[in-house]
């Protein structure tokens, strides 16, 4: 096998390794775990009004579940 030096192979190797260096940043995450990206996930979320409780929803439940309680309770008297 025939190696090919040059005269600035030493700073083309410095090149190199401060090239992968900086791509390797590139790819670094900003969140430790999972964990910690869920989290900020969902604030963001919360923040754009994605998750936001429809109250509607709320109220027909109970509304629903009163009446079948009471509807129960008239069957067993």
């Amino acid at each position: 096998m025939t190696m090919i030096h040059s005269h600035g192979s030493a700073a083309d190797l410095h090149s190199l390794e401060t090239s992968a260096q900086l791509a390797g940043a590139a790819w670094a995450c900003a969140f430790s775990s999972s964990d910690e990206f869920e989290t900020a996930l969902i604030r963001t979320r919360r923040a754009q009004g994605r998750y936001a409780r429809s109250v509607r929803w709320s109220a027909l439940l109970w509304t629903g579940s009163a009446l079948a309680a009471a509807g129960l309770a008239f069957l067993m008297l």
